[in-house]
């Protein structure tokens, strides 16, 4: 795994050196943050399941303000610290251990709220649940976007969330959706 593009482009990143935990392709990652590329600068971004901070990394690399990881498994977390430390980044974030559902409760209690927020929950898990969560961190404006499996489907709306967008990529599924008023 590398950075992509921005200011830490070419940097590697450390893998998971277990089983168990799926880190977003590098292209898919491209593929992603193509999309993105208009909402990055100075966005506030939260990576929830944030496995290795790759897609968290990214960000801060491409111009994000501020990133928030969550994760629940120490070992990740481990993982991520690593990765931030290796890429020589000091600030601009912060590392929740918690799992999804409550750390999404916290930050909303704490009032925080992101412009981009990027969930790559397990394949396992559905998403409707966390994703009537994240609304409550998401500000107008705001997208939200959920790496599933290819064949698993992901609802047209959730809460005040409309999905706008679906992109496949092996067998992964990018599904976009915007906050509606």
């Amino acid at each position: 795994m590398r950075v992509i593009a921005g200011s830490l482009k070419g940097r590697r990143l450390k893998s998971p050196s277990w089983s168990g935990l799926r880190p977003t392709s590098d292209k898919l990652r491209e593929t992603l943050f193509n999309i993105l590329a208009p909402r990055i600068v100075g966005a506030r971004v939260l990576d929830g399941y944030a496995g290795t901070g790759a897609i968290g990394i990214e960000a801060l690399s491409r111009g994000a303000d501020a990133v928030t990881f969550v994760e629940r498994e120490s070992r990740a977390l481990e993982l991520v610290a690593d990765n931030l430390e290796r890429c020589g980044l000091r600030e601009g974030y912060a590392i929740i251990r918690a799992d999804m559902g409550r750390a999404l409760a916290r930050l909303r209690d704490a009032g925080d709220a992101f412009d981009i927020v990027l969930l790559d929950p397990p394949y396992a898990d559905g998403p409707d649940d966390v994703l009537n969560a994240a609304t409550g961190v998401m500000c107008a404006g705001s997208v939200l976007v959920i790496e599933q499996r290819k064949d698993r489907p992901t609802p047209l709306s959730a809460g005040r969330l409309m999905r706008t967008r679906q992109v496949a990529s092996g067998d992964a599924m990018l599904t976009f959706y915007e906050l509606s008023r």
